[in-house]
């Protein structure tokens, strides 16, 4: 067993198009194992499943067949009332649409999650939280006066004021300049040294060749799984093709 803390087997997802009864297979049999306190990357060129297998990792989109055991609990046969308590408790999300409720400022969608899981609210870790993400507008401020780079450090400071054991971030930087990629991109490597798992998914090849392993993906398979990933090992897996 060691020290793994996610194991993925045979998960498949398949969609069915309009009326008709074509099928498309959107992940197409994958199985691997994640270890506690990885910083694993999800790689592959544009509408290759990333999104989707992450989606399916993290208890958010049911497979079609396969297990996902965290923490050798088959998640997928939890109550829904148990896999939401899981998902409060032990998994953070960053979302590529950010999902932020726009009726509450930014304080009260940091504290939501901490509110819900009955966890302390320390209001100087938060203001310091924005302050380390080179945040500006203060966090009084309405989500909807927010630029799109702004929405997305809340949600990934959201995240990080939680202490959850899993961290599942999709394209966490993409709206970010390089300055508040670096720090966020430091941040997460560091919430792994602290035993904290965090599984990405990206297109920055040169943030992904910096995780402990790049999981390479195309057409819903797997195409590689690269330990110590490099840019131009990335790269030749992908064959230019982002």
């Amino acid at each position: 067993m060691g020290n793994r803390i996610i194991s993925v087997s045979h998960i498949t997802k398949e969609i069915v198009l309009g009326n008709s009864k074509n099928k498309i297979k959107l992940i197409d049999d994958i199985s691997f194992e994640i270890n506690k306190g990885e910083f694993l990357s999800i790689v592959g060129p544009s509408g290759s499943g990333k999104s989707t297998l992450l989606n399916i990792i993290s208890g958010l989109s049911i497979p079609t067949t396969g297990t996902v055991n965290l923490e050798s609990q088959d998640i997928y046969k939890l109550s829904p009332t148990k896999l939401a308590r899981l998902r409060r408790e032990k998994i953070g999300f960053i979302f590529q649409q950010y999902n932020l409720l726009s009726a509450l400022p930014v304080f009260e969608n940091m504290t939501l999650q901490l509110r819900l899981s009955h966890q302390k609210i320390d209001k100087d870790q938060i203001e310091q939280l924005l302050k380390h993400i080179n945040f500006e507008p203060k966090s009084t401020a309405r989500i909807e006066s927010l630029s799109g780079g702004e929405k997305q450090k809340v949600a990934i400071a959201r995240v990080l004021a939680t202490d959850c054991d899993i961290i599942f971030a999709d394209e966490p930087t993409g709206a970010l300049d390089s300055v508040s990629r670096e720090k966020v991109f430091s941040m997460l490597r560091e919430l792994t040294q602290l035993g904290k798992t965090v599984i990405m998914v990206t297109h920055d090849i040169e943030m992904a060749s910096r995780t402990d392993r790049a999981v390479i993906i195309r057409d819903g398979k797997i195409q590689n799984s690269l330990s110590n990933p490099t840019e131009t090992l990335i790269l030749h897996e992908m064959g230019g093709d982002m």
